[in-house]
């Protein structure tokens, strides 16, 4: 039973890694580790902070990796990636949006103290 199981995950490993095999495999993977880059970078920005924090990076990786993963999901037409995705960009985007608005107020406040 058990030499029944590894084969058959292995078939499955195969039928997904090697036989499907091309340009949009390789653009899916690297959109999930450009995503998943984000936790690496909050993770580490966290520890040296001592405290949870969430950088600019970490929504960076989210909006890049999130729309490259919408584009393999449109791509090979798999409708939960693209609900997930697509609706997940606008909030990564906003929080883009809301972070360059701080900034831009932040900048302001100290130039009006000079």
């Amino acid at each position: 039973m058990l030499i029944s199981i590894g084969q058959e995950i292995s078939a499955i490993f195969y039928d997904a890694f090697v036989a499907k095999f091309d340009f949009w495999l390789v653009f899916g993977i690297v959109a999930q580790l450009f995503f998943g880059a984000r936790f690496i970078v909050q993770w580490i920005v966290s520890e040296r902070a001592g405290k949870s924090v969430i950088p600019f990076a970490f929504w960076f990786f989210s909006m890049g990796g999130g729309l490259m993963t919408l584009v393999y999901g449109i791509v090979k037409r798999e409708p939960v990636i693209i609900v997930g995705q697509g609706l997940s960009t606008i909030i990564y985007v906003r929080n883009i949006m809301l972070i360059f608005k701080e900034r831009k107020a932040a900048q302001a406040s100290d130039a009006a103290r000079t």
